[in-house]
């Protein structure tokens, strides 16, 4: 993973001084809240519904040990005992204090951390595949590019007033874990016909309010030439992008008011004016960079037998580990979603252990998932039965990666302002559910997903199932969605019909799920049986 150079080091330790001077000023009237807004948002801290929270970047979702164990240290000091990971790949703090958040990035800065730019209209945290390095299927290791990318937009002076917040995520797999195409960029790393490796530029897709999935703007870039032509997006949305409106003001509605091939013209004519500028970044750069990423030692001629006499451990490998690109390493999920708990919650307690075996099982190395959940990347098959052992005993070892009740959902009322609905009951009845009626086993493959507004934090629009919390008249109510997906295959869910109430949406999934185990073929995912027989089905069984 990279490591800071004295130059990065230097820049984080001045942002932490300055927002020290910022909240002293706030804490002693000096500076009025509408002119101390901006600048904590800038540092990652919202005002939300009953106390400050702090979103903390984790760049292309990479944790060394020490890092996980300085944000458990964290939420032990400063917060009530645990911290939220998020579908950005980072972790936020729900009970922050604002006389300690100065203390807080200082405690991140000597871990080679930050909050910078995890809010605020600019490039946000750069998210990637969180295989990335480990996967059987890519191309290359993608996290080189997307730190090139993390250095080139932090900071940047053209970049740090847009019209609207701005996400990228970078992915080298023809399978898409990182949901690419619902980005403001989406970059896949690829091969052209000549064997040369490029980029794919994907531009203005988003969830939220009106969402969209981005259309392939350039099928290859020379990646000697990615930040140039990134720059040249950038250019052309800031020179655009509404500002007089903040619902229209991001790039998505750009490129659909514009059109796919009037975007694409202008964004041609500003890279060839860019590319006389020389604005990409030095090879020597990213050479440098690459020597952070290199594999790790790995060992040759390990065993790859696994004994399956115990059920649960056989369960769990069979859910929760992912192929490895070396003989002899799986990458290992630990699951977030027990049942009846918060999906992305993990206590100081948890976090610690994550730490630990990651130092000691997978090279001092774990990643953020953005489906909430934690994965060590480089596991020997051989230690499986000894962190599988570790994760059960301290309640991490649920087998359910993918399935009904790995489910993604945002704070949503219980914490955020923004919301309209609360999300983590809804989850906590859902799995509950499932885990009652022994379901889940029976459906495979089935991503759920719940968002408590319109903003779309918990993805529900690319939800198998999604479920969206809305205001009617006062009173919480659920609709419900079906057909996303935030994979290669990605679609946007459409509305059943007449939302639910809480239980009334639980009671909701199980009907669609039953719909589906009557109506399925052989090999079909829940998705698939919904492309083939369309909503009809599905609506008479919620509505007849």
């Amino acid at each position: 993973m990279y490591k800071y150079d004295n130059y990065d080091q230097q820049m984080v330790d001045t942002r932490v001084e300055e927002f020290r001077d910022q909240t002293r000023r706030r804490l002693s009237g000096e500076l009025p809240e509408e002119k101390f807004r901006p600048l904590r948002l800038m540092n990652g801290l919202y005002l939300q519904l009953h106390a400050y929270m702090l979103r903390v970047a984790v760049p292309y979702g990479t944790l060394s040990g020490a890092q996980m164990h300085a944000l458990a240290d964290i939420a032990q000091k400063y917060d009530r005992g645990y911290g939220h990971f998020t579908t950005r790949q980072n972790i936020q703090y729900n009970w922050i204090k604002l006389e300690d958040a100065p203390e807080i990035l200082a405690d991140l800065a000597k871990v080679e951390m930050h909050a910078i730019q995890t809010s605020g209209n600019c490039i946000r945290n750069i998210s990637s595949d969180h295989f990335a390095g480990a996967a059987a299927d890519e191309l290359i290791d993608p996290r080189p590019y997307a730190e090139l990318m993390r250095q080139w937009s932090s900071f940047h002076p053209e970049f740090t007033y847009l019209p609207r917040k701005f996400k990228i995520a970078v992915i080298a797999s023809d399978t898409d874990r990182a949901a690419m195409r619902l980005h403001d960029i989406g970059i896949q790393i690829v091969k052209n016909d000549a064997g040369e490796t490029g980029a794919a530029f994907y531009v203005g897709g988003g969830m939220g309010r009106t969402p969209m999935i981005a259309p392939c703007i350039n099928a290859f870039v020379p990646l000697d030439r990615l930040i140039t032509y990134a720059e040249a997006c950038l250019r052309v949305y800031n020179r655009y992008g509404r500002r007089d409106n903040k619902y229209k003001a991001r790039i998505k509605i750009l490129v659909h008011e514009l059109g796919k091939e009037e975007y694409t013209r202008q964004v041609e004519e500003e890279y060839a004016h860019m590319l006389e500028q020389g604005v990409e970044p030095p090879f020597a750069e990213l050479e440098r960079i690459k020597t952070y990423f290199a594999d790790p030692a790995f060992e040759s001629g390990l065993p790859a037998d696994i004994d399956r006499s115990d059920p649960d451990f056989a369960l769990w490998v069979d859910r929760n580990t992912h192929p490895h690109k070396a003989d002899g390493y799986v990458s290992a999920v630990i699951s977030l979603k027990p049942v009846g708990g918060i999906p992305g919650d993990a206590s100081v307690e948890q976090m610690h252990l994550m730490a630990d075996l990651a130092t000691e099982f997978s090279f001092d190395e774990c990643r953020v998932m953005h489906t909430q959940n934690i994965v060590l990347p480089h596991v020997k098959i051989a230690d499986l039965p000894a962190l599988f052992a570790r994760l059960d005993a301290a309640g991490l070892s649920t087998p359910n990666l993918d399935m009904i009740d790995d489910i993604i959902a945002c704070p949503g009322l219980d914490y955020c302002s923004l919301a309209n609905a609360r999300s983590i009951p809804v989850a906590q009845k859902i799995s509950e559910r499932f885990a009652a009626n022994g379901k889940g086993a029976e459906l495979g493959q089935l991503k759920l997903k719940i968002s408590g507004c319109i903003n779309a934090c918990g993805h529900h629009h690319a939800g198998h199932i999604g479920i969206l919390g809305v205001d009617r008249k006062g009173t919480e109510n659920y609709q419900l969605l079906l057909g996303g997906s935030e994979a290669e295959d990605t679609s946007l869910a459409k509305i059943t019909g007449p939302g639910f109430d809480e239980d009334g949406v639980v009671k909701a999934v199980e009907t669609v799920t039953d719909v589906y185990l009557a109506q399925r073929t052989d090999g079909e995912r829940f998705l698939d049986t919904y492309r083939r027989i369309g909503m009809a089905p599905f609506k008479e069984a919620l509505y007849d």
